[in-house]
């Protein structure tokens, strides 16, 4: 395999420098420091601390009611798994605010257990929804090249989560779209959106895509039929739609802890049984057997795996310290996905000795070093 370069593709810091308030690292794409070596997604935390809630209130109000429709049409667009996260959200549009949502999902790569049963258990409170559930040979493609050439197995899927709310929106003219949580200014990546409440459609591409455009699957045998439902609709039809991207994170404190126990208070929502691999926590990400594979990735090409994550959000939401974080991190962090591998193995058609070696392709020298026959990391945040 082709040694990857990481720090020209990612544009990456060649020092790995961590947060002085968090354990994410400077090698999180996206993400900025400032002067005092504190990062973006911390200091946005600050700014949320420090905000007048009851004004963002009012604007969720009025954004509700400028779209609200009282003949029974959908109102609002709401990308819902069934997780803890969109189920809060819809929740709180149609039982607070009275909105008529519309929940769509994207399909997970590979459905769990307990996934499938919290996107029917929301279902079953009392929500209308629609699967969208792309060709899984072509899937299975796509998560085969994206392993390869994006080291990240999910780029289909992310694919799909962005696109297909779109088409839903166009095909029912529906303009309001709501996610959730701003993922680029509450974890760390492009500042442009912290202080607004909505993300630009051109946008999406940027963030969101990897830099990969159609051409790219169509040169490794994809052809565009197949690539049809992953991508956006047409652009001038988004225009025609007047639609809107906005994010509830925007109107609301987000607190994924505190959504997950509103959640499994109001639509069902249930966490693992068991810790979930490479974090400490149960009820984060549970929908797809592959979820492991995305962050183990990540982990790999950043050295910055679930762990880390999510226990710099937690340090940000003042549910643990510091000093605890790093502690996790250094148990967690480093874990191996085992329970679904088979599984991805299969899906994707490849062996544990290509599987290993595209892996390798992505580990960074200024990252990584061998001890013995060991891979490590240079500059661990506990060190």
């Amino acid at each position: 395999m082709i040694k990857q370069d990481l720090i020209k593709k990612y544009n990456l810091p060649n020092e790995v420098k961590f947060c002085k308030k968090c354990t994410i690292s400077n090698q999180r794409p996206r993400i900025t420091f400032d002067e005092n070596g504190v990062c973006s997604a911390c200091n946005y935390a600050t700014h949320k601390q420090n905000l007048d809630w009851s004004l963002r209130e009012k604007e969720l109000q009025e954004l509700c009611n400028r779209h609200r429709k009282n003949n029974g049409e959908y109102d609002v667009i709401v990308p819902c798994s069934g997780g803890k996260d969109g189920s809060f959200v819809a929740h709180q549009l149609k039982y607070k605010y009275n909105m008529h949502p519309l929940c769509v999902t994207w399909a997970p790569l590979k459905y769990t257990e307990i996934g499938r049963r919290n996107l029917d258990n929301f279902i079953a409170s009392g929500f209308n929804h629609i699967l969208g559930t792309p060709d899984p040979i072509v899937t299975k493609k796509l998560t085969n090249l994206s392993f390869r050439h994006v080291g990240d197995p999910f780029q289909p899927f992310i694919y799909g989560q962005t696109n297909y709310p779109l088409h839903m929106a166009v095909k029912h003219k529906v303009s309001l779209i709501m996610y959730g949580e701003n993922g680029e200014v509450e974890y760390g990546g492009n500042m442009k959106t912290a202080y607004q409440p909505q993300r630009e459609i051109k946008d999406h591409d940027h963030m969101y895509f990897s830099g990969f455009p159609p051409e790219f699957w169509q040169e490794h045998g994809v052809s565009m039929f197949d690539l049809m439902p992953f991508m956006p609709p047409n652009f001038q039809e988004i225009k025609d739609n007047k639609t809107e991207i906005h994010f509830y994170g925007y109107y609301k404190m987000w607190d994924p802890q505190e959504n997950f126990y509103y959640s499994k208070e109001n639509t069902g929502y249930s966490p693992n049984p068991e810790r979930t691999e490479g974090t400490y926590s149960k009820y984060a990400s549970l929908d797809d057997q592959f979820d492991g594979f995305h962050f183990y990735l990540a982990y790999i090409k950043f050295g910055i795996g679930r762990a880390t994550s999510e226990s710099a959000h937690e340090i940000r939401d003042k549910k643990i310290e510091r000093e605890e974080g790093i502690a996790l991190v250094k148990k967690y962090d480093h874990e191996f996905p085992h329970k679904y591998y088979k599984e991805f193995l299969d899906f994707t058609g490849i062996d544990d000795e290509e599987f290993n070696e595209i892996i390798d392709s992505w580990r960074s020298d200024h990252i990584w070093k061998k001890d013995g026959d060991k891979w490590v990391l240079r500059n661990p945040i506990w060190k």
